[in-house]
């Protein structure tokens, strides 16, 4: 449809300025006048919708309704091509509604809301009637609906006054049995009350035969503790006596064992030396197993090892490993990977296990120190194949048993008195083998010492 000149309406404008609406639109009228217009808004092109309407063109009908109500009604209202042109599209969409609206017959059985929401959008001859008789109708039916809210309302306050009765009812009934029953316990109390009080009497009268009782035994003992007091007096007399002819006899016994130890070492020399004559004789060779040779343990090539966590002791004087490992039969057990980890942790593994044992050569070799090297090999995937290294034993944990524990089992093994030395930073490992005699000392202070090697 052309759109006219500027400043010229479009056939039955002067129409719709002869009836005008005395009092603003039913709200139920109104939003469904509103909801018509964005149906119809779809069907417009951006040309044909007036300036203030074209900001919403791509809206869904129900976000038009909801952000442009107030605008498209104002349109519809003032702009009579917009509104005609809604007209036209409602035409369309309802052609049956539309003509008997416009022929002034509306249908008996159209809802009242429709038909003055076609009426306002139409504007034929009469629609300010129809508008108004459609409030009117929307008022009465709204007013039925809520006379019969009302009386559902009603209705339903009454079925609860009726249970709230009830329920008073009841719970009065039980009020009066509770309080028949709080009245018997009462009774109960007052009478255990005074069988209380009774016994409270009794009892205090007990007490005080008691009290009669206390004193006599308290001055009965007082008596005993008297004889008591003297007798230990005596006794301690007699102590006194005894200790002093205990003390001749013990300077009598030393004067006596003096002699006999003298013959006793005399006879431990003699035996010693006939122990020595009876080894050259024999040409006995010096004694190449020792005791850790005997722990169940993993050997180089067999399993793999694995880092354990370390925990840091106090760093000393490198020194004190010198001092330790001059005592004789020194025995230096060494937690591997510990050392490795404090000293060089970015090396591979197995280059760290070389460059360890590497060094510990060349010191078992330098102090003459029976060295013995544990790794933890508890999760290797595959048999590590390593060449102990001259003078160096090497160990690695089985599965399921922790280099910590194969330490701990090394220690173990040694008699007691031998000087055994630890190495490990690891604080369990350090207390673990200092209560089984072992000395512990830190991985910084090995690596110290090693240092001095290279």
């Amino acid at each position: 449809m052309e759109q006219p000149a500027h400043g010229g309406e479009p056939a039955g404008a002067a129409g719709d300025a002869a009836e005008t609406l005395d009092h603003p639109l039913p709200e139920g009228v109104r939003r469904r006048v509103v909801a018509l217009v964005a149906d119809a808004f779809g069907g417009l092109t951006v040309a044909e919708l007036p300036a203030p309407l074209r900001q919403y063109a791509r809206f869904t009908a129900s976000r038009r309704a909801k952000f442009a109500g107030n605008a498209m009604a104002a349109a519809l209202e003032s702009d009579p091509l917009f509104r005609q042109r809604i007209g036209e599209r409602f035409k369309q969409g309802e052609p049956e509604l539309a003509g008997a609206v416009e022929t002034g017959t509306p249908p008996a059985a159209a809802d009242p809301v429709d038909v003055a929401a076609a009426a306002y959008v139409l504007r034929p001859p009469g629609w300010v009637k129809l508008v108004a008789a459609a409030g009117e109708e929307a008022q009465r039916v709204d007013a039925e609906r809520a006379d019969e809210a009302g009386r559902r309302e009603l209705e339903r306050l009454r079925e609860e006054l009726a249970s709230a009765r009830d329920r008073s009812r009841g719970e009065t009934e039980q009020l009066r049995h509770d309080l028949e029953t709080a009245r018997k316990e009462a009774e109960s109390l007052h009478r255990k009350l005074r069988s209380a009080q009774s016994d409270v009497k009794r009892g205090e009268a007990a007490l005080r035969r008691l009290q009669g009782e206390i004193d006599a035994a308290k001055a009965e003992a007082a008596a005993q503790v008297s004889a008591a007091e003297s007798e230990s007096r005596r006794l301690k007399a007699r102590l006194g006596e005894v200790e002093s002819a205990l003390e001749a006899s013990r300077r009598s016994a030393r004067e006596g064992r003096s002699v006999e130890d003298m013959r006793l070492r005399l006879l431990l020399d003699t035996v010693l030396d006939a122990a020595q004559g009876l080894r050259r004789e024999l040409a006995l060779p010096p004694v190449s197993v020792h005791p850790a040779d005997t722990v169940d343990a993993v050997e180089p090539g067999r399993m793999s090892p694995k880092d354990i966590a370390a925990r840091a002791l106090s760093e000393t004087d490198p020194a004190l490993l010198d001092q330790l490992l001059a005592l004789p039969q020194a025995h230096l057990v060494v937690d591997g990977y510990n050392v490795t980890k404090t000293g060089y942790p970015t090396m591979p593994l197995e280059k760290q296990r070389l460059r360890l044992l590497g060094s510990l050569s060349a010191l078992a070799a330098r102090s003459g120190a029976e060295v013995t090297c544990v790794f933890d090999g508890a999760e290797l995937a595959a048999p590590v194949l390593l060449a102990p290294p001259r003078g160096v034993r090497v160990l690695f944990s089985k599965p399921g048993v922790t280099a910590d524990e194969l330490i701990r089992q090394l220690v173990r093994a040694e008699p007691p008195g031998r000087p055994v030395v630890v190495v490990s930073t690891d604080r369990e490992v350090a207390d673990g083998v200092a209560k089984a005699g072992a000395r512990p000392v830190a991985s910084a202070l090995l690596l110290k010492r090693l240092s001095r090697l290279s």
